[in-house]
C-alpha cells in the first residue's frame, strides 16, 4: 500500500488539481494550451537533455529495455490494426490513428513526473529512454501513414522528407539526441548552464501533470464507447501484458528496468494522439474520449500495478 499512498495519489492528485482549476474556471480554456506549451518547449527538453547527458551511454542505450518495450507495443498495434480493419471497417488514415491510440503511451507527462516521485531523480531515465523510442517508432510511423494517404501521386522521398520534418521539428528528439550525444562523448556540461537545466527541468513533472489534467476539461467521454472501451483494454491491459511477457521469458534485464517496462507500457493513451488526430482531422472525438477514459482508469489500474510490482 505504500507505494499507492507515496506515489499514485500523489500523481493522480495533481492531474486532479489541474483537471478541477479548469473545471471552475479558476484557469481559463487558454490556459491549457499555454500551459502544454510550456511543458513541451520548455520544461520537458531540459529534463530530457540533462538526464540523458549525465548517463552512461549504457544505460541510456539499454536495447533489452527497448526491444521489450517497443515489442510489447508492436504487439498490441498489430492486433488492434487487425481489429480496427476487420471490426470497425476503418480506412488507412482512420486505422493510423485508432493504431496510434492503441499503443501511445502517456511516458512523456505522467511516466517521467510518476518514476521521479517514486523513484528518485536517477529513476526517471527508463521513462525518458521509452519516450524517445515511443516518439520516434511511433510518431514517425503514423506521420508516415497519414502523409502518404494525403500525398497520391507522390513519391516516396516526398512522404519520407514529410515524416523527416515533422520527427526534426520534435524538441524532445532534438533534446534526447543532443544528450545521447553528451553522454557518448562524456561531455560536462558548464556550471551556469547545468543550473538553467536543472531549474527548468524542475519544473517538468508537476507542470505535465497539472497540464494534462487541465487539458482533459471539456471532452467527452461518449459517443463510440464500444470501440473507445476496446482501446483502453488494449492500452492498459493487453499492452502491459504482453510487455510482461517479453522481460519475463524473452529478454534478460534488470528488476528495475523490467518492472519500468511493464508499467510504461500500462500507463493511459499519450495526449499527443489528440494533437495528431486534431492537425489530420481524422479520428478527433474517439481519440479524445480514449485519452479521457485511459486516464481515469489508469487511476486504479496503475495504481493496483504499482502496488503489486511493489514499486516506490
Amino acid at each position: 500500500m505504500e507505494a499507492l499512498v507515496n506515489v499514485a495519489i500523489p500523481v493522480f492528485a495533481i492531474i486532479a488539481a489541474g483537471y478541477l482549476s479548469g473545471r471552475w474556471r479558476v484557469l481559463g480554456a487558454e490556459s491549457a494550451a499555454a500551459l502544454n506549451r510550456f511543458v513541451y518547449f520548455f520544461a520537458l527538453p531540459p529534463l530530457l537533455f540533462v538526464f540523458t547527458a549525465r548517463s552512461p551511454i549504457d544505460e541510456v542505450l539499454n536495447w533489452p529495455f527497448i526491444a521489450a518495450f517497443l515489442l510489447g507495443t508492436l504487439a498490441t498495434l498489430l492486433l488492434a490494426l487487425a481489429v480496427g480493419r476487420v471490426v470497425f471497417g476503418h480506412g488507412v488514415a482512420t486505422l493510423a490513428v485508432h493504431g496510434f491510440a492503441a499503443v501511445f503511451a502517456n511516458t512523456g507527462y505522467m511516466g517521467i513526473a510518476l518514476f521521479q516521485i517514486a523513484l528518485g531523480e536517477r529513476g526517471a531515465l527508463p521513462a525518458i529512454v521509452a519516450t524517445v523510442a515511443g516518439n520516434i517508432v511511433l510518431i514517425g510511423g503514423v506521420v508516415a501513414a497519414l502523409e502518404a494517404t494525403r500525398a497520391k501521386g507522390t513519391s516516396i522521398a516526398h512522404v519520407a522528407a514529410e515524416v523527416g520534418a515533422t520527427l526534426a521539428r520534435n524538441p524532445l528528439l532534438l533534446a534526447s539526441f543532443l544528450g545521447i550525444g553528451f553522454s557518448y562523448f562524456a561531455i560536462p556540461i558548464p556550471k551556469p548552464i547545468g543550473n538553467f537545466l536543472d531549474l527548468m527541468a524542475a519544473a517538468a513533472a508537476p507542470a505535465a501533470l497539472f497540464a494534462l489534467g487541465l487539458s482533459l476539461v471539456g471532452r467527452s467521454i461518449f459517443g463510440h464507447v464500444g470501440e473507445v472501451s476496446w482501446l483502453v483494454f488494449l492500452k492498459l491491459a493487453f499492452q502491459p501484458v504482453a510487455t510482461f511477457i517479453l522481460v519475463r521469458y524473452v529478454f534478460d534485464l534488470e528488476p528495475l528496468w523490467a518492472k519500468s517496462a511493464i508499467i510504461l507500457a500500462a500507463l493511459p493513451v499519450g495526449a499527443l494522439v489528440f494533437v495528431v488526430a486534431q492537425q489530420y482531422e481524422v479520428y478527433v472525438k474517439r481519440a479524445s474520449a480514449a485519452i479521457v477514459l485511459s486516464t481515469a482508469v489508469s487511476v486504479v489500474t496503475v495504481s493496483a500495478l504499482l502496488i503489486v510490482l511493489e514499486v516506490g
